[in-house]
């Protein structure tokens, strides 16, 4: 018994000129976004473009306002230069005012950064790479300290700090403000982070079989691989002790160990004493001066700190 098939390119469908309407009936689908490529977002644009003008207009308003005498402070518009360029004048007027205070002033800042934010670096290296490396009892106990450390703001624990360093005796002292600066729990967090994916475990345990002791092992192994997340821990704290107002308001007295952000404050608030000459025009000078070390840093060492802050952000 034989039974005939029909084949299913019978019929008017399926002559050639309709097979070929059929296909071109079908929906063409959409392209996407070139591999590589970013997607390009007119909202996010907007928004970088204003986050950028947010961070830029104060630094042209300083540099601007840096080239203005005392009287052209009042007397010109603020994103605009005055008549008379004075911006040489004023920087040499800076240094040489009250006997070249502000050098010293600089120097003390230098000293906190150096003594304070280097210290913290190197703790939080040495404390990031063991406890990212090594196992031993009570670690987590210890992430979960590092983590409330974190979630604590300076603030708050600069009376406590002022009434143990008095205690001691070492208020209106550079100790004062170098020892608090040591400690830094959010660059401590970031060294764990970045050592726990930058150093693969399989390469310090070949320089253990080697016959590498620890010591060695952590400089000429893991310390190059820390690298960019070293730079990114001192950037961070470097800003921080650059920038410290509180701790060096409560714990210095003496202008001679001010640094650079009391100095300035205190320039700032003559002006409102009696028979206190107004210096505004060397206030925005040195405040100009006090930015260009930080900008300099970061602009030199974009590239480290960068990959520095990426680093855990994508799992291999």
């Amino acid at each position: 018994m034989t039974s005939t098939v029909t084949p299913a390119s019978a019929g008017p469908a399926a002559s050639p000129s309709g097979a070929f309407r059929s296909v071109g009936r079908l929906r063409t689908p959409r392209r996407g976004p070139a591999p590589g490529r970013p997607r390009r977002s007119v909202l996010l644009t907007v928004l970088t473009g204003l986050v950028l003008l947010y961070s830029l207009v104060p630094l042209v308003w300083l540099l601007i306002s840096a080239t203005k005498t005392q009287q052209g402070l009042s007397r010109s518009f603020g994103l605009w230069f005055d008549g008379d360029f004075a911006l040489w004048d004023n920087i040499a007027e800076t240094f040489t005012y009250h006997d070249g205070v502000f050098t010293r002033w600089l120097l003390n800042t230098v000293l906190y950064v150096v003594a304070g934010a280097g210290g913290a670096t190197l703790l939080a290296v040495l404390g990031g790479y063991a406890l990212a490396k090594f196992d031993f009892p009570g670690r987590r106990a210890v992430f979960a300290v590092v983590i409330g450390a974190v979630a604590v703001p300076g603030t708050a624990l600069a009376v406590p700090t002022f009434l143990m360093f008095s205690s001691l005796g070492l208020t209106n002292t550079p100790w004062a403000v170098i020892i608090p600066s040591l400690i830094s729990p959010f660059g401590l967090y970031l060294m764990w982070v970045f050592a726990s994916e930058a150093i693969p475990t399989e390469l310090l345990e070949a320089a253990r079989i080697d016959g590498a002791g620890e010591v060695r092992t952590f400089l000429q192994v893991a310390l190059p691989l820390l690298a960019p997340g070293i730079v990114t821990v001192s950037l961070f704290t470097m800003v921080a002790t650059w920038n410290n107002y509180f701790l060096p308001l409560i714990m210095i007295k003496d202008p001679d160990w001010y640094p650079l952000t009391l100095g300035l404050n205190s320039w700032n608030a003559q002006a409102a004493t009696a028979g206190g000459q107004p210096v505004f025009h060397l206030v925005v000078t040195g405040s100009l001066i006090a930015v260009v070390p930080l900008v300099a840093a970061f602009l030199l060492l974009q590239k480290y700190w960068q990959s520095g802050l990426a680093a855990g952000s994508v799992k291999e």
